[in-house]
């Protein structure tokens, strides 16, 4: 049985909505689950004047780590559409330039175990992982004592690592 951290986020429509939607789909595709505190952030690696809400869940399975990918992907769609989004629930979170951009609805798989998974299609952990707060955060809340397969971090390790915030005009 793998222990599975995943980040769910949403900068789109009623983004506390949207986050309870894919919490409840998680449930319901995996089982009992525990969830982190909700984290505000600016947009990562895009401009938008929609800040996101993440939060992080981790729960057990049994199923395969790409399994649990194209699960994760049905339910992002699935969010989408009752979002009102029809046109969001088949598209990527990137442009056709492969930049970032808005979205109802983002699934994130952060860890599986301590495993290394490079795939085309699925790169666990996720190569991101040190340099997002919003990432790191709900991490150090949940599993402490995990630290990242290749550089032996803890996530408190990595959160000390990162540039100070900058605060935001009101």
């Amino acid at each position: 049985m793998s222990y599975i951290m995943i980040n769910i986020g949403s900068n789109l429509g009623n983004r506390r909505l949207n986050l309870s939607r894919a919490m409840r789909a998680v449930g319901d595709e995996f089982g009992d689950f525990e969830m982190s505190h909700v984290v505000e952030s600016a947009p990562w690696g895009f401009d938008s004047t929609n800040s996101f809400l993440n939060v992080g869940i981790t729960f057990h399975t049994d199923l395969a780590p790409e399994e649990v990918l194209v699960r994760l992907q049905k339910i992002e769609s699935s969010v989408a559409m009752a979002a009102c989004a029809p046109e969001a629930a088949s598209t990527s979170h990137r442009d056709a330039t492969g930049g970032y951009i808005d979205r109802y609805i983002d699934i994130d798989i952060i860890f599986i175990d301590r495993q290394i998974i490079d795939t085309p299609t699925l790169k666990v952990p996720h190569p991101h992982l040190a340099g997002r707060r919003f990432f790191l955060e709900p991490l150090e809340e949940l599993t402490p004592g995990w630290t990242h397969p290749v550089t032996g971090l803890t996530a408190a390790e990595m959160i000390a690592s990162l540039p100070p915030e900058t605060p935001t005009e009101n």
